[in-house]
């Protein structure tokens, strides 16, 4: 039975700072980022509020850090990873102000640049 897998595409700076991660993070973030691109949704995924249907954040706890990855379901065929960070807040499980801007410029940012 063969999968319909979309590829999972990076933006640039996202790929970046993932790259930064501890191994150990990196492989659970992939994990969660395969199962999505299968189709599907990993336990540590959840819709990221406030940019319509299709945008989900990996919230991972890894050791005594905490490490997103977000990524856009709804922009083209690909997967799109658009934004991951350590979260260094202890405060609360929300994602900080600046991270939420940054990750609503890229996408409207992926969103042109894929209309052309």
């Amino acid at each position: 039975m063969g999968r319909d897998t979309r590829p999972i595409s990076w933006i640039k700076a996202a790929r970046k700072a993932f790259e930064a991660f501890p191994e150990g993070a990196q492989t659970e973030i992939l994990t969660a980022l395969t199962i999505a691109a299968e189709g599907r949704k990993a336990d540590s995924a959840k819709p990221l509020k406030g940019f319509g249907s299709g945008v989900f954040e990996v919230a991972l706890r890894y050791r005594t850090d905490a490490y997103r990855a977000v990524y856009a379901l709804q922009i083209g065929e690909d997967l799109w990873v658009v934004h991951t960070f350590q979260k260094k807040s202890g405060r609360g499980v929300k994602t900080p102000r600046k991270e939420l801007e940054l990750i609503g410029e890229r996408l409207k940012r992926l969103k042109k640049e894929l209309q052309q």
